[in-house]
């Protein structure tokens, strides 16, 4: 960070995307609701160590590096900032003092701090109560989509050797005729939208599309340190793991990797559809992975797993909701996540076109699975359950049943989607404590106090044990 630059933000002052704070007497309790808003709004840069009228007074240098991770690990902390987004410090020398330059992106999902949502007007942040402000920031957010962000220093030459080739070739093999096939690589990828020019800030570039698409493995590291995939076997050790991969490299890789993990470790059926015979794992898990890789929120820093049971498999990666609850074939929108992410792999022939996907795995999961208790659930982490030969159809079967009495009584008992959802789990898992009822549902503990009174008043729920042991059970 240049001096020049840091002379500019404090001449220009504080504004809708500039904010000072003096930090002298440890981080400012306002500190994580400037973050949430400038996430919010339109981003902007943080600076710890000067005053709101311009004065520098700089920040005690024993005190950096603790605040530099009480930041970090705040960001990272989903009770403090919701959902979570991993914010980092640079540490600038200025005027013969230390400050703290902090750079927040606009981000694409809607952030809460402290479980309220704070909005950014003029040089101030405001709590956002209305319905009405709410909905609009929501509006605001669904045209923003984080995988076209400009990276405007990243260079082909920070391209895995060979991969575009390798993926034009994919698609010369798949679609022939393609107006890509005749292009030079540069016409591709702007073609592709991986190349784009923001015409509001006049800032062209290679896109986060780009870099996770085709990216080197210490790129990408670089630009998203937070981006992992973790697939794990646990069948015999549940609280470690059989196997694992862990994967960092570029999504294209990536892809291969996890369908290896897949045939590794699951079986296959012999399957004529009509009188062809197919794979109805590769079938299955090919739209499982590639729904996993390309509807991923990747600015946030919840890991994504695939993990294999030994009754199911189990998908979960950070996700921006389009709706609340569970999906079903014919009973959603679909909504693009990454729009040219999901275009790459649908022209390379590894992914059906939008909504095509999800329907393909109902229609096989009972010939491979004996079961079609299958379960994609669209929250904050959107995950997916896929049963395996062996499951105990009786429990699931009633654990479904329980789900379809929970959200027909908690529609009729004026639950919204999300405690409906708290409920199912609570119906699931008898005895639940409210520690594992925030793991499983990503949601705030006072939030879910707060559900569990409105559950019991409703006689929907009730506790049993002793505090330390005793759990919630649905009546």
């Amino acid at each position: 960070m240049n001096k020049e630059y840091i002379d500019k933000i404090i001449k220009e002052g504080e504004g809708i995307s500039t904010e000072f704070k003096s930090a002298e007497k440890g981080l400012p309790k306002s500190l994580f609701e400037t973050i949430c808003a400038f996430l919010n709004r339109n981003g902007g840069a943080i600076l710890l160590g000067v005053a709101d009228d311009k004065t520098v007074i700089g920040i005690d240098p024993l005190k950096v590096e603790s605040y530099s991770k009480d930041i970090a690990n705040s960001s990272n902390n989903p009770n403090k900032l919701f959902p979570s987004f991993l914010i980092n410090c640079e540490v600038v020398s200025y005027e013969e003092k230390i400050l703290l330059y902090i750079h927040v992106p606009v981000s694409s999902q809607v952030h809460r701090c402290d479980n309220k949502i704070f909005d950014r007007a003029v040089d101030g942040d405001y709590i956002v109560k209305s319905d009405e402000q709410i909905k609009n920031i929501y509006t605001r957010k669904n045209f923003c989509y984080s995988e076209g962000t400009i990276y405007p220093y990243l260079k082909e030459k920070h391209f895995e050797a060979g991969i575009v080739e390798r993926v034009r070739s994919m698609i010369k093999i798949q679609r022939p005729k393609h107006p890509w096939n005749h292009l030079s690589d540069r016409d591709f990828l702007i073609s592709s939208g991986l190349y784009r020019t923001d015409f509001a800030t006049n800032q062209e570039g290679f896109t986060l599309a780009a870099l996770l698409l085709f990216g080197k493995e210490e790129v990408i590291q670089s630009a998203v340190p937070h981006y992992k995939i973790d697939a794990l076997l646990r069948r015999n050790d549940i609280e470690r793991y059989d196997d694992r991969e862990n994967i960092r490299c570029n999504l294209i890789n990536a892809y291969d990797i996890l369908m290896n993990f897949i045939a590794k470790h699951l079986p296959d059926k012999f399957y004529l559809d009509g009188v062809q015979r197919i794979s109805l794992r590769d079938t299955i898990f090919r739209e499982i992975i590639t729904n996993f890789l390309i509807h991923r929120e990747y600015t946030n820093a919840s890991l994504a797993t695939l993990i294999i049971y030994k009754d199911r498999v189990e998908v979960r990666n950070a996700n921006k909701p389009h709706s609340y609850g569970p999906l079903y074939p014919g009973r959603f929108e679909p909504f693009p996540k990454n729009p040219n992410i999901a275009k790459m792999f649908v022209q390379i022939g590894l992914a059906e076109e939008l909504g095509t996907g999800i329907r393909k795995v109902f229609q096989y999961i009972k010939p491979y699975s004996n079961c079609d208790n299958l379960e994609f659930m669209e929250q904050d982490l959107f995950t997916v359950r896929v049963p395996l030969e062996g499951y105990n159809t009786t429990k699931f079967e009633s654990s479904n049943d329980g789900l379809n009495d929970g959200l027909n009584d908690g529609l009729n008992d004026g639950l919204n989607d999300r405690q409906v959802q708290v409920l199912e789990i609570i119906r699931k898992n008898p005895g639940i404590q409210i520690k594992t009822l925030k793991e499983k549902t990503n949601i705030p503990v006072d939030t879910l106090d707060r559900y569990i009174k409105l559950f019991v008043s409703k006689g929907l729920v009730g506790r049993r044990g002793s505090k330390k042991t005793g759990g919630y059970f649905t009546f």
